[in-house]
Formats: C-alpha cells, sequence, structure tokens
C-alpha cells in the first residue's frame, strides 16, 4: 500500500517507521527531521526493540508525494487549518483518510472537506516522544483502535487493522469509534491537562493522594459525558480505576501536551477539552472539574 504520513511527529514517525518495516511503502512530509532524515534515514528506539532505517522517502510537501492509497494523519489538532493544503495533493479516486489525531471534530471537518466515505478513524493508545531530529523514542503501548467515521466499508478497517497488525502494532477494529475516542479521552483529559498545568510528569500525580484523586475525578466526568452521546455500550466507571493502573506502570512518562507547554508550543486545548465540553454539557453532562482544568490551562498558557 503506498502511504502518505501528514504529520510526522513523535506519533506518526513511530507507526509509519514501523509500516516501511513491514514492507508498506511510506512517504513521509516532513519539516524539523527533513534534513536528518535525508541524511542518516530514521532510527526508532523502542521498548519492544530498536531498529534504524537507513532510507526514508522524505519530502518538503505533498506535490511531490503525488496521489497515495492511504493518508494517515497525526498533525496536532490546532494544525486542523492546514488540511486542504497538506491532504488534498494526495488524494486519488479511491484514496482513505485515516485520522489518528487526539480529541473530537477530527473526523467531522475531514468529512466535511473531503467526502465521508474517504474517512475513517483511529484511537491510539501510544507513548512516545521525539528526540533528536531523526529519531523517535517509543516508551511504552503502542494499540490503535480503529473505527468507520460514515459505515461505508467495514471490511476496509479490518484490512486496515491487519496491516497495523503484521506490522507489529496491537490493532483492532470497532463498531463504535465514538466510544473509542471517549475511552482515550478519560485518560488525555486528566494527564495531559493537569501534567502541561503542573509540569509534573504522570507519576507525580499518582504519588499524592489528593492528585490522584483529582485525576480519577476528572475521569468519572468524562465518563458521565461519554455514556450520554449515543454510545453503543456504556463505559463503566470501573474504567477509571483501569487506566490509573495502566497509568501507574508508565512510570516517569510526559504527556504530549506537558512536553508542548515546556516547549512553548500551542497547545490542543481544543480538541481535547472544548469540543467534548460543549459534547457532554450539550447532553447535559456536568463537568466543572473539566471546565475548570481547561479554564486555567488557557489562562496559564496565553501571553499577558
Amino acid at each position: 500500500m503506498r502511504i502518505a504520513i501528514v504529520g510526522a511527529g513523535a506519533l506518526g514517525l513511530y507507526y509509519g517507521a514501523l509500516l516501511q518495516k513491514s514492507g508498506q511503502e511510506v512517504h513521509f512530509l516532513l519539516r524539523r527531521d527533513y534534513g536528518a532524515v535525508k541524511e542518516k534515514g530514521l532510527k526508532v528506539f523502542s521498548v519492544n526493540g530498536d531498529f534504524h532505517l537507513p532510507v526514508v522517502n522524505a519530502w518538503r510537501t505533498p506535490e511531490e508525494i503525488g496521489a497515495v492509497d492511504l493518508v494517515l494523519v497525526g498533525l496536532k489538532t490546532f494544525a486542523n487549518g492546514s488540511f486542504t493544503d497538506l491532504i488534498g495533493p494526495l488524494l486519488g479516486e479511491g484514496t482513505q483518510i485515516l485520522t489518528l489525531q487526539n480529541g473530537l471534530g477530527n473526523e467531522e471537518e475531514l468529512a466535511r472537506l473531503f467526502g465521508a466515505q474517504r474517512v475513517i478513524g483511529g484511537v491510539a493508545f501510544l507513548c512516545s516522544n521525539r528526540g533528536e531530529p531523526g529519531e523517535v523514542h517509543h516508551l511504552a503501548a503502542g494499540r490503535i483502535i480503529l473505527g468507520e467515521y460514515a459505515e461505508v466499508n467495514h471490511g476496509r478497517v479490518e484490512e486496515l487493522a491487519a496491516m497495523f497488525s503484521a506490522a507489529g502494532v496491537d490493532c483492532r477494529a470497532t463498531d463504535d469509534l465514538k466510544r473509542a475516542r471517549w475511552e482515550k479521552l478519560v485518560w488525555n483529559i486528566p494527564f495531559n491537562g493537569l501534567c502541561a498545568l503542573l509540569q509534573h510528569s504522570v507519576d507525580r500525580l499518582l504519588a499524592v493522594t489528593a492528585t490522584r484523586g483529582l485525576v480519577k475525578e476528572l475521569m468519572l466526568e468524562v465518563i458521565g459525558a461519554a455514556n450520554l452521546q449515543g454510545v453503543r455500550k456504556p463505559i463503566p466507571v470501573s474504567y477509571a480505576d483501569a487506566m490509573l493502573e495502566f497509568t501507574d506502570n508508565m512510570g516517569v512518562y510526559k504527556p504530549s501536551m506537558q512536553i508542548d507547554r515546556e516547549e512553548g508550543r500551542e497547545l490542543e486545548t481544543g480538541a481535547i477539552f472544548r469540543t467534548p465540553l460543549r459534547f457532554g454539557t450539550g447532553e447535559g453532562a456536568s463537568m466543572p472539574r473539566v471546565e475548570m482544568l481547561a479554564t486555567l490551562l488557557e489562562q496559564a498558557t496565553t501571553p499577558p
């Protein structure tokens, strides 16, 4: 399969490298890493084993890549305004678009621009960080859940799941993409938000009784909102304890939003906080802690 990676950050570089290693034809749209990757290839440092791709298809513009079979979107959601420029030149008659972005609203925007029949959603539970240019560090996890946005063809989702599985990714298809997206928000909202606000890694949050309790309270608000969204099967409140236990095993880990704040980059507050708040409160959910966290985070990152 001919694949273009749009948004080749920690997520795009990692999954793209695995797909290339498994034999797929992968093309990376790069900015910061372009020179290093062209010169030295791509290095992956992973808990599952390090590897190096000495030759990588690296490009500066989508026009240089041309039409592909699959566009894998790993952009930060604040860059969604660039969808037309970055994705449009990659589309052929049967091109599929898979977004592995955080938060809510991404499939809707892609469908509006390019047609719902092209769009597949994915939720990635991945702990990875950028390293030096041309390097990516995979620290833990990596599971992907794929689902149809407009119920066009569930078979193609199964085929993509098989492709990722063949590349060494724990990947499965779901018939409830909405539920999968909210399940990730149960983790993303408290940990991305609190870690970015306090500049504490996840282990520090969980080591203190008060902040561990706040994490769980935030999770329960998100679960309550999720279960008002028409999901096929409610998310049980016990999912919060499962996510806490999962995170206990991460050790010292900084979520992407914390790293973005440390490095002075824009934060994904819209897709991870404001859109879920709009969807949740619109259905009558009570989310005061999520609202307060979003507000504090926005104020902390707004220049005086």
